[in-house]
């Protein structure tokens, strides 16, 4: 019926066109007559959606804004994680929150030494603990995904496995875990070490055995709908990044520069945390010279390859903001081990573990109080940046535009001394080395009185980066690491709409943002704004951001296409 096809191509072009989307139309030919019955937009998946988005525009339908303005940023995800066959027979022997998007499958395994060992011969495995803590990076590198008993969205698991791209389900507490059977169990099964499990980080699911995977698939269209978003959008977008590898993926994904180095990141590997340890045993500040001197070389060599990378982009350093007991173990049989491997005295490790102990270490002895306690590591952590700095400009590579940021701070008096102490050291070395390179200093706004109280710091700051994971902490004085175990209660009777770690309170949280905003540009015009939190590859929470003004967000690499689209619909939906 060759004439009923022109006509039924005819009318199906032309509903295209009216619709100015891609239709799901019913249609039946009866006696050679053509009857349309019913037309509606299709559905699709993320990838057709992109593809459909980017044709319609190139065949002048929709125009390039109103393609971008089609795509979920969230739909994002599915063309950058692995993800299950929706097709797939599931098997869910748990739930936990999704942590880090992505599905996994590998054989289960309760020790981080293990999965490196596995991992190197070539298996597959997922990483299972009650939670993880930083001597666990070596394992989580190896793993296919992760899964923690404990821990929310900002959790030490979620944080680094989003960064890592790795899949990752948190703060499934109904697993009951015993290291030393090992074992897990849940909803009356147990699972042994070795059994086969996969998860899907962006369910929060846990299933037994394998199940079907689709592989991510990056296309031109993909590539073009970015091209156009980057038009678009007026916010700036940096990514979280401390190491190489983290780098590069935040520049191939489009990232404009580091908005935060967590520089204790850098010393957690084995051959590298003695060092720190050495630093932390130190009886006096003659005592802590010796090893703040190798800590040094580790830092110096590491922020050289990051300002490689990153060609004259900002990079955002975030000076030491971990309490000191997160670097030392903590059990007997721990200490034995690290003393036994270091060299360090057993009885003095565990004496000084004791020492630094605290009831509530997240409001403790941590961040810039570390700084002005012993100002001996900040200083040591500012001359690597300027070292790092002048020897890439000696280099006659692209200057880096170095932003050191002092964490936690609260009163104006500690920004003072912070800001004196890190121009003293700059200018030392830059005398040292008959060097000049520009650098900016400022701070991480994370405790509602430094928000409250930000034109009294904007006096010495010249950036201000919102920790969000911490001020969203403060704000409503919950544990962002114990949270998981009643925000589901309180989602499920409507007292929250969305966990407040992973989408911004904006009423709460916001608010405390957006004063901290107009109170620093009121003493400082063109101080810098931005947020360095999770929630900065979440679209609502962008679309705040772009809101009041800020100058950028940053986010984990694997989110930074994400923040990419977003922005560009926060600042499209402004126009319209």
């Amino acid at each position: 019926m060759p004439e009923v096809f022109i006509q039924f191509r005819d009318v199906v072009e032309r509903l295209e066109r009216h619709y100015r989307d891609m239709q799901d139309i019913e249609f039946t030919v009866e006696q050679g007559r053509l009857y349309m019955l019913q037309t509606r937009s299709g559905k699709r998946t993320a990838k057709a959606a992109l593809k459909i988005a980017v044709e319609m525009a190139a065949d002048g339908l929709i125009t390039q804004d109103e393609a971008v303005m089609r795509i979920e940023p969230a739909s994002l995800d599915q063309l950058l994680h692995r993800t299950l066959d929706p097709n797939a027979e599931r098997h869910i022997i748990a739930t936990g929150l999704p942590a880090s998007p992505g599905a996994a499958t590998g054989k289960v395994v309760f020790d981080s030494g293990e999965a490196e060992r596995l991992g190197q011969m070539g298996e597959a495995v997922i990483l299972v603990r009650d939670e993880t803590s930083p001597e666990d990076i070596h394992g989580m590198h190896a793993a296919k995904g992760i899964v923690t008993a404990r821990g929310g969205m900002t959790s030490h698991a979620a944080v680094v496995a989003r960064g890592m791209g790795r899949a990752c389900v948190s703060g499934a507490g109904e697993l009951q875990i015993d290291v030393k059977a090992r074992t897990f169990s849940a909803r009356g099964r147990t699972i042994q070490a070795g059994e086969v499990i996969t998860i899907d980080g962006s369910k929060g699911e846990i299933m037994l055995g394998a199940v079907n995977m689709i592989e991510p698939e990056m296309t031109g269209d993909f590539a073009t709908l970015m091209g156009w978003a980057d038009k678009a959008r007026r916010l700036k977008v940096r990514a979280n990044a401390e190491t190489p590898l983290d780098a590069r993926t935040a520049r191939q994904f489009g990232a404009e520069g580091i908005g935060l180095v967590r520089t204790e990141h850098m010393f957690f590997d084995a051959d590298r945390i003695v060092a720190v340890r050495e630093m932390i045993l130190a009886d006096d500040e003659a005592g802590r010279r010796p090893p703040l001197a190798k800590m040094l070389e580790m830092q110096r060599s590491d922020l050289i390859e990051l300002f490689t990378i990153m060609e004259g982009l900002p990079v955002t350093i975030r000076l030491l903001d971990p309490p000191l007991h997160e670097f030392l173990p903590h059990t007997r049989e721990d200490v034995e081990a690290v003393a036994k491997a270091t060299g360090l005295d057993a009885g003095k490790l565990m004496q000084r573990s004791r020492d630094l102990a605290e009831t509530n270490p997240m409001l403790g002895h941590r961040g810039c109080r570390l700084g002005i306690s012993y100002p001996e590591i900040y200083e040591m952590q500012v001359r690597a940046i300027i070292e790092a700095a002048c020897e890439i400009a000696k280099a006659g590579k692209p200057a880096p535009q170095a932003e050191i940021m002092h964490p936690l701070v609260s009163k104006a008096e500690e920004m003072k001394f912070l800001r004196a102490l890190t121009d003293r050291v700059a200018r030392q070395v830059m005398a040292e080395k008959g060097c000049e390179v520009p650098y900016s200093v400022g701070t991480m706004i994370e405790l509602p009185r430094a928000a409250l109280l930000a034109g009294e710091l904007a006096d010495n700051a010249e950036f201000f980066s919102f920790g969000t994971n911490d001020l969203t902490q403060t704000t409503f004085g919950i544990s962002r690491d114990d949270s998981a175990r009643f925000l589901g209660a309180y989602m499920d009777k409507g007292i929250f709409e969305k966990d407040p770690f992973v989408s911004l309170d904006i009423d709460g949280v916001g608010a405390l943002i957006r004063i901290a905003a107009e109170r620093g540009r009121a003493v400082r015009p063109d101080v810098k704004l931005g947020i360095c939190g999770e929630h900065g590859g979440d679209p609502a929470s962008i679309d705040f951001c772009e809101e009041i003004g800020l100058d950028y967000v940053s986010c984990s690499p694997y989110r930074t296409p994400i923040a990419r689209l977003a922005a560009a619909k926060a600042a499209l939906s402004r126009k319209t």
